[in-house]
């Protein structure tokens, strides 16, 4: 007999009680497991208010900005362009088979947010116009194999600027383990005067490896060595690395140090510590009329002649025709000439033939054409007697295929043939030969934006397309004077635009060479910097001659700043060089023009 017989009616109360009990716990448990599920979801984005910048993101064209703002002091402002809708992306770890709610607050008109790779169905969401902060919210579930998804948010094509801020990921975070620990055994090899070798023990559950040059980050590589490279001679470096996985980044390994041996400048052992380097125009007049040869002053310390440019842009055959009578007619016979140059080097003056400028487009597609550059140059070289050669390549000279995106490893025919003709030139010469190069700043610091094509594509092909040249003749380089003129806004390290017109350009652009920058905003993947022996700052030399005229005060600004960090304004600056090697200017027959304005500052500066 049960209990319910053996008591009758008034046990039957009890029994309801038990099961209202029962049922309200239930439901308790119900409400707990609720809650514990919901205690497991996470914010997953990391730095969704970009109160850090632009870390933990890859931007085509991004910015954070300190106004407007939804929270925080910061917000990301990105602007699409003709060819760019200005995409800002992270990748994180998620769970398979769950549940994710993805939302951001965006201000500007065509802004989208979403989300890629789910396994399932991708999403995004858009506003056409929010003229004030408006939230967008979108929900994905992602699939059995799912374990990293790729958010995003990005304007429309050439419809101005656009703002977000608050960009969050909820739901339940990856399994992603520990992070490794730090690696062991970190030991120096081969040291020259501008790198040195490292190498260290492997770190269990590692699956790549960063490296610190004196606390910042250089290099990230798969294995377990690295070189590290454009550094100055004579100069010790603290080195330490770091062992990354999924979970994150271990501590920095025990640092060790080196000391780079004595430098030879670049193949030239005998450039004066600070040089003036200017372009004459030897192949063709303009307004500022023709300058002999024997005319310009012994102040100017490097003088390239204007230029070789090729029989057609893919024939590699360059050719150097001096100015003709019927165009300069105070032009010096070629014996004239030569005996100039001749008593310019006996002074100490290093004469360049510089190939290309504005209308001299060189395109080295195939090794045929690499090897009659070679013996095109070679010929000017040896008939005027000269110290080496100056790369002017402009325009459409130098770009890079969609599928080239490592500048340490380029594939691009036209790169391929240009740097290994240019080390058969170095070779062949040997070490006293001068290599100075004169990119535009489209070439080199805009690929602190933008790389090629970019990974989605559209962009502009020539972006930092002078970096793997650079990077690869970086030990036989004598001087990289970058075009800081004729340019358009440009990023620097502080993540903001800089535009031509000021000391402020001059100081960004500069520090961005002797920094080392990030290649298309890649955080692990450094443009590793100049010596500060091998830059020199390119400048117009008159209203005349430019666009980016800097008045001498200005000049003076910049070269205070760079070389004795004072006088420096609002860019802040990553270090002082002392040994920075001079100016570059467009052009000495420009200057004389301008009755000298730019040699006598320049001389004025450094005695």
């Amino acid at each position: 007999m049960d209990r319910a017989r053996r008591t009758g009616r008034p046990g039957h109360p009890r029994s309801v009680l038990a099961l209202l009990t029962a049922v309200l716990l239930a439901v308790a448990g119900i409400t707990v497991l609720s809650s514990a599920a919901r205690a497991a979801d996470a914010d997953l984005a990391r730095n969704g208010g970009f109160e850090s910048g632009l870390d933990g993101w890859t931007c085509t064209a991004g910015a954070a900005v300190n106004s407007p703002v939804h929270s925080g002091s910061s917000a990301l402002q990105a602007t699409p362009a003709g060819s760019d809708n200005a995409q800002c992306a992270q990748t994180v770890t998620v769970q398979p088979n769950s549940q994710y709610t993805l939302s951001g607050y965006v201000r500007g008109s065509y802004v989208y947010l979403g989300v890629n790779g789910t396994g399932t169905t991708d999403v995004s969401t858009w506003t056409q116009s929010a003229p004030d902060w408006q939230k967008l919210t979108t929900t994905f579930t992602t699939g059995a194999a799912t374990t990293k998804v790729t958010l995003y948010t990005h304007g429309w094509y050439g419809t101005g600027a656009y703002y977000a801020d608050d960009i969050s990921l909820v739901g339940p975070g990856g399994s992603t383990g520990q992070p490794p620990a730090a690696p062991a055994g970190l030991r120096t090899g081969t040291v020259t005067s501008s790198s040195v070798a490292l190498s260290w023990s492997a770190a269990t559950g590692a699956t790549s490896y960063a490296v610190y040059r004196d606390g910042a980050k250089v290099q990230t590589v798969s294995g377990t060595s690295a070189t590290v490279s454009g550094l100055a001679p004579s100069t010790a470096y603290s080195f330490q690395v770091t062992a990354s996985n999924d979970a994150g980044e271990s501590a920095r390994s025990a640092a060790v140090t080196a000391t780079t041996t004595a430098g030879t400048g670049g193949g030239s052992t005998d450039l004066p510590a600070h040089a003036l380097v200017g372009y004459l125009h030897a192949s063709f007049a303009n307004g500022s009329g023709y300058t002999r040869m024997a005319d310009v002053p012994d102040s100017w310390d490097v003088i390239d002649l204007a230029f070789g440019e090729p029989t057609s842009a893919t024939s590699g055959d360059i050719r150097f025709n001096r100015c003709p009578v019927t165009e300069c007619p105070n032009v010096e016979s070629d014996a004239d000439f030569k005996a100039a140059i001749k008593a310019k080097q006996a002074a100490g003056t290093k004469v360049l033939i510089s190939i290309g400028g504005q209308n001299g487009q060189v395109q080295l597609t195939t090794t045929a054409a690499r090897d009659t550059f070679v013996s095109s140059v070679s010929n000017i070289i040896d008939t005027y007697g000269l110290d080496g050669l100056d790369i002017d390549f402009e325009g459409h000279s130098l770009s890079l295929n969609a599928n080239d995106t490592d500048f340490r490893n380029p594939t691009t025919p036209v790169i391929v043939n240009l740097i290994s003709a240019l080390k058969t030139l170095k070779a062949r010469y040997g070490s006293k030969f001068v290599l100075t190069m004169a990119p535009e700043t489209f070439f080199v610091q805009m690929g602190h934006q933008y790389y090629g094509t970019g990974k989605w594509g559209g962009q502009d092909p020539r972006c930092g397309a002078y970096l793997p040249v650079i990077h690869a003749l970086r030990d036989a380089l004598t001087l990289l004077h970058v075009q800081d003129y004729n340019s358009g806004p440009i990023m620097g390290l502080d993540n903001q635009y800089h535009s031509t017109g000021g000391a402020d350009f001059h100081i960004a652009m500069t520090d961005m060479l002797l920094t080392g920058f990030p290649v298309a905003g890649d955080a692990d993947n450094v443009f590793p910097a100049l010596r500060p022996d091998q830059v020199a700052i390119g400048m117009p030399a008159s209203t005349n001659a430019g666009n980016g005229y800097v008045a001498p005060s200005e000049v003076t600004k910049t070269l205070d700043c760079l070389t004795k960090k004072t006088n420096c304004g609002s860019y802040p600056t990553h270090g002082t060089w002392p040994a920075l090697r001079g100016l570059m200017t467009w052009s000495v027959n420009w200057d004389r023009y301008s009755s000298w304005e730019f040699q006598k500052n320049f001389d004025a500066y450094f005695g």
